[in-house]
């Protein structure tokens, strides 16, 4: 069957509506990232500098006890809010074309900045997607020329550029939106969403200056480098494996709505923060254990601090899960994954007198992992060379570990993955 042609008008309108979608999507971006740095510059009591250089300069006492209260205070504002209405997840509220939830998902988007801020080991990226989704269903509900599936490519695309404003990812931003919320290559869905997620890249460059989130080392020799991705995708697979059920059966299996929601987020706070008197990487999305990755040799890990990490950071991730916490998943995969690669390289090194490139090898296991949890190898490598802007080669270095790790994910599986639940993903 032919697609019926739309009228010039119709096609007018949804082009305003793209572009509205993209400009409010980086405003959605800017301001959960302002938000995102005072509350952290609140906990822990600093001016200037990285999470992880404010955290190590904090006392003790405050280290402990401030993610605990912010945590609590992240709980109650939970209780209030699903004790009164409903708050469904992002991608199945758009695939279903159902009435987008505006209150509920500001206020739930601003309570997970609180928790990511206070320390909670989430990802931030879930509270842009879900804002700029807010904002673009507001902006556009008096177009009613849109039909639903002109909407839900528009919520789509402001999710997908909500989080290429807050990454500085205008490509990785596009894809996710393509393959992972939409599946679908359909050429009206392509335009919108590399224009919605460059306009919210352009918007973010405020805070971001379109530097990569992640800084890149010289490599002195980065040879046989695709053979040693592909070694690297067999871990890549069993960290990615085993942090998807460890997450899957976490996450409870109904929205937890008691008060309970209070002590359980605080008793999750209170033992990140212990931990990190020993280990101050883990507090955060995981970007501090991505940064000390790619620093390996000069300020990096150590090899039982990425072993610590490796077991620690999906754990804690687990537990503000389990005690009813939302947030993103993508940033703690990276960082598991990340920690797995590093660890190989520290004990290779040191075991054998190999001479590893740290950065590229715990990039490569980042982002096997993240393709094993998000089920898209090329988007997950792509979205981890837009991080750190390395070389363009090592987008297919990458690309090797990632498709392995895939690969040998749809082997054991037998069949195509489902998709963990892209709210919390």
């Amino acid at each position: 069957m032919q697609p019926v042609p739309r009228p010039p008008r119709h096609n007018l309108d949804f082009f305003c509506a793209v572009v509205i979608v993209g400009l409010l999507a980086g405003v959605a971006g800017l301001a959960t990232t302002v938000l995102l740095r005072y509350v952290e510059h609140f906990t822990y009591h600093y001016s200037f500098g990285s999470l992880l250089e404010g955290i190590a300069g904090s006392s003790p006492v405050r280290r402990a006890v401030a993610p605990m209260i912010g945590a609590a205070s992240a709980g109650l504002g939970w209780w209030l809010l699903r004790r009164r209405t409903n708050v469904p997840p992002l991608a199945g509220t758009i695939a279903r074309h159902e009435r987008v939830p505006r209150l509920a998902w500001s206020i739930d988007a601003l309570l997970q900045v609180v928790l990511v801020g206070s320390g909670a080991s989430l990802g931030r990226e879930g509270a842009p997607r879900q804002f700029a989704a807010v904002l673009g269903d507001l902006a556009t509900a008096w177009q009613k020329r849109l039909t639903p599936e002109d909407r839900e490519i528009l919520l789509a695309c402001a999710a997908g550029a909500g989080l290429a404003a807050v990454y500085a990812v205008p490509l990785a931003g596009a894809l996710f939106t393509l393959r992972i919320l939409l599946n679908t290559w359909r050429l009206r869905a392509v335009g919108a969403a590399l224009i919605t997620s460059s306009l919210a890249t352009a918007v973010g460059s405020v805070l971001t200056h379109n530097e990569p989130e992640l800084s890149w080392p010289s490599a002195e020799s980065i040879y046989l480098f695709s053979a040693r991705a592909l070694t690297l995708a067999p871990l890549a697979f069993a960290v990615g494996w085993a942090f998807n059920r460890i997450m899957a059966a976490a996450r409870p299996a109904t929205l937890i709505r008691s008060w309970v929601l209070i002590p359980a987020l605080a008793g999750a706070g209170l033992l990140t923060g212990i931990c990190s008197h020993w280990w101050p990487q883990l507090p955060g999305n995981g970007k501090s254990i991505l940064t000390i990755s790619l620093a390996l040799g000069t300020a990096g890990m150590t090899l039982s601090s990425a072993a610590v990490l490796l077991i620690l950071k999906p754990l804690l991730t687990a537990l503000f899960l389990r005690a009813g916490g939302a947030g993103g998943l993508l940033t703690p995969s990276l960082a598991t994954g990340a920690a797995a690669g590093t660890l190989v390289v520290l004990a290779s090194n040191a075991a054998f007198g190999t001479h590893m490139h740290g950065p590229v090898n715990s990039l490569c296991a980042a982002a096997g992992v993240l393709a094993v949890t998000q089920g898209s190898p090329i988007w997950a490598s792509l979205f981890v060379w837009e991080l750190a802007h390395p070389p363009l080669r090592m987008l297919f270095v990458f690309m090797v570990t990632a498709v392995g790790a895939h690969w040998l994910k749809l082997l054991v599986s037998g069949r195509r993955p489902a998709l963990l639940d892209h709210r919390a993903g």
